[in-house]
C-alpha cells in the first residue's frame, strides 16, 4: 500500500511530534528559540521583536510575557530583574534565558525537523 505525502506527514506528527516535546506550541517554541538566540539581551521587548520578525506577525506585548511566563512554568527557561538602566530614571528589566530541560526541548525540535525534512526529501515523487 503506497501512503500519501499527507498521510506520511499525518502519521510523523502523531507519532513523532505529539510525544516528543508535549504541550509546546508553535509560540512558545518561537518564543523559546528567540531567549536562547538572544542570550544576554533576552528581555521582553527583545524578544518580542525576534519572534515577530521571525513569524512575520507583530505579536502583542502581552501575548510574549505570557508565553515566557507558561515556559517558566514548564521549566524551560528561567527569568530575574536587572539593575537599573544607568540612564537617568532608568528601570530595572526582567531577563530570560535558557535552562536545561528547555535547552533539551530545543535539540529535540532540530532533531525532529531534521526527521521531517529528510522524511518528505524520501517521499517526493522523482
Amino acid at each position: 500500500m503506497l501512503l500519501s505525502l499527507a498521510s506520511v506527514g499525518y502519521l510523523f506528527y502523531k507519532t513523532v511530534l505529539m510525544t516528543s516535546t508535549p504541550g509546546l506550541g508553535k509560540l512558545e517554541l518561537a518564543v523559546l528559540m528567540a531567549v536562547a538566540t538572544l542570550g544576554d539581551e533576552a528581555y521582553g521587548l527583545s524578544i518580542r521583536h525576534a519572534v515577530s520578525v521571525r513569524r512575520k506577525h507583530d505579536y502583542s506585548v502581552g501575548a510574549i510575557y505570557t508565553t515566557l511566563a507558561q515556559l517558566e512554568r514548564k521549566g524551560l527557561v528561567k527569568s530575574w530583574t536587572t539593575e537599573p538602566l544607568p540612564v537617568r530614571g532608568g528601570r530595572s528589566r526582567r531577563q530570560y534565558g535558557v535552562i536545561a530541560h528547555g535547552q533539551r526541548a530545543l535539540r529535540e525540535a532540530r532533531q525532529i525537523d531534521l526527521q521531517l525534512q529528510q522524511l518528505v526529501a524520501r517521499t517526493r515523487p522523482a
